[in-house]
């Protein structure tokens, strides 16, 4: 199982970045998918997810500025996040939605938001 994470980078205060994830090794259009970060010090924590129909739910610091959609046809996961602030700096990370169901983690991929 793979799940790599990608399109992190370094952004300012109010910039937008969009996150991919390619997976493989698992049957993509049968998962419910959720993207996760985790800052320096602090414990991993949910930003969201999205079923394998569609709906989404996001977690409360990112409600309102980040999307979360997926192609079933060609499997990537996307993580559009707008209105960035320097609290969302953290290693984002794809894996399945909810928690408990997740497998081994990818690499994950930075972002950093300077002010």
């Amino acid at each position: 199982v793979q799940l790599q994470a990608s399109g992190g980078g370094l952004v300012q205060v109010g910039g937008s970045l969009r996150l991919s994830c390619a997976v493989s090794g698992i049957i993509f259009k049968e998962n419910d998918m959720g993207w996760y970060r985790q800052a320096p010090g602090k414990q991993r924590e949910w930003v969201g997810g999205i079923s394998t129909t569609g709906f989404t739910a996001y977690g409360s610091a990112v409600k309102g500025r980040f999307t979360i959609s997926r192609d079933n046809a060609k499997n990537p996961l996307y993580l559009q996040m707008n209105n960035l602030k320097p609290e969302d700096t953290a290693v984002y990370h794809c894996n399945r939605w909810p928690l408990f169901s997740t497998i081994s983690w990818g690499q994950g991929t930075q972002v950093t938001v300077s002010s």
